[in-house]
């Protein structure tokens, strides 16, 4: 009895001129998904350079609120600085202060302030001078410092209690050169541009960037249209399942990047301005390929388990190797880290602790879905 064959392309043969008008036809349609995207992402640039800018807008906020309070604070000790600069407060919050005599007295922060105000605390004693000088018969001279009472001893030693904290009062005070002195303050922790045609070029890459992002659903759905004609059915289901896979893993590692790494790296390379006493001036167009580049290379990365699955899948590697040669793999993770991410000891393990995993992840992957022939695959269909 013969067996019955089945031809898998007899339902997509085409001559070779075919096969060119069907691939020029899939480009226009890819050029016209991206040029929609495109005119989409134009219309509302705005909205997505400013998403890019945040990171650095608020590293260069905190950088600039840092800067004020150690100009006015004491000298930090080695321990701070270090917990400080590593980035150690962004995962576990800042550090408690000690317990001192007097209890410091926290102003009570505005949600929103308008511009040209600013709202300052002012001891009481300081408040009554002011106001004695300006009208003195409606408010008394207050008591000097000498004769202010001492606080009354404490019933278990004759020593006396601390002395309390300064009363303050929260004061709203406006002038229109304070608009004109915040506004200086903010711009300085915005990025900067240093050519006339810096900014639109950089509105123009962000929304071409954007666009391709907004429409590669379609755009790879016409270029899979037409490479899926020439793989068999079972090659086809690989591609939906990996190819899902390695989508959500691009996605995981670029969103970790930009949510996670950035705070870290930010801080820890703005650390130096502030060490070496330098006012940083980031510009636009060097922030927007970091932040493009950095986030890309973390998506990568991540693609981790996949590789290992398709170096098994290949017979390169088996799954007994993986598993003997975990520290020297472990290893190889580290280096490629600390290439692929900046000189911070902090973005290196925030690369290299997540790469660890998906390497464990890998394994399990080459151990639960066993390899399949082709040919099973093939008779199959």
């Amino acid at each position: 009895m013969s067996r019955q064959t089945k031809d898998l392309f007899e339902e997509s043969t085409m001559s070779f001129g075919e096969h060119l008008e069907e691939l020029r036809t899939r480009l226009i349609r890819a050029l016209l998904w991206l040029a929609i995207g495109v005119s989409v992402c134009l219309f509302n640039g705005g909205i997505v350079v400013d998403f890019v800018r945040k990171p650095i807008d608020d590293a260069l906020r905190r950088y600039s609120k840092a800067n004020i309070q150690d100009d006015t604070a004491a000298i930090k000790s080695w321990s701070d600085k270090m917990y400080d600069e590593w980035g150690l407060d962004i995962i576990l919050g800042e550090r408690k202060k000690p317990a001192s005599g007097e209890e410091e007295v926290v102003p009570e922060v505005e949600s929103k302030l308008p511009a040209g105000t600013l709202k300052v605390n002012v001891p009481v004693d300081s408040l009554r001078r002011a106001l004695h000088q300006v009208n003195p018969d409606a408010f008394g001279e207050p008591l000097p410092a000498a004769q202010v009472p001492e606080p009354a001893p404490t019933e278990q030693g004759d020593a006396p209690s601390p002395k309390a904290a300064p009363q303050t009062v929260p004061l709203i005070i406006s002038s229109p050169e304070l608009a004109e002195m915040q506004a200086v303050v903010e711009q300085s922790r915005r990025a900067v541009t240093l050519k006339v045609e810096e900014a639109f070029m950089t509105y123009l890459k962000v929304s071409t960037i954007a666009g391709f992002l907004l429409a590669s659903p379609f755009i790879f759905r016409e270029l899979w249209m037409f490479l899926a004609a020439g793989l068999y059915p079972h090659e086809r289901r690989y591609v939906y399942v990996y190819g899902f896979i390695s989508l959500i893993l691009f996605f995981v590692g670029a969103v970790f990047c930009f949510y996670a790494v950035f705070p870290f790296v930010l801080k820890f390379l703005l650390g130096f301005n502030a060490f070496l006493k330098i006012q940083p001036q980031i510009r636009l167009s060097e922030w927007i390929n970091f932040a493009v580049m950095l986030p890309v290379m973390f998506g990568i990365s991540f693609q981790l388990p996949l590789v290992m699955l398709f170096l098994e899948r290949m017979q390169i590697l088996q799954v007994e190797t993986y598993s003997q040669q975990r520290k020297m793999s472990i290893l190889v993770i580290s280096i490629i880290s600390m290439f692929l991410t900046p000189a911070d000891p902090m973005s290196m393990i925030l690369m290299m602790v997540p790469l660890i995993g998906l390497y464990e992840l890998g394994i399990l992957m080459c151990k639960w879905s066993p390899p399949v022939s082709p040919f099973e695959g093939a008779a199959e269909s």
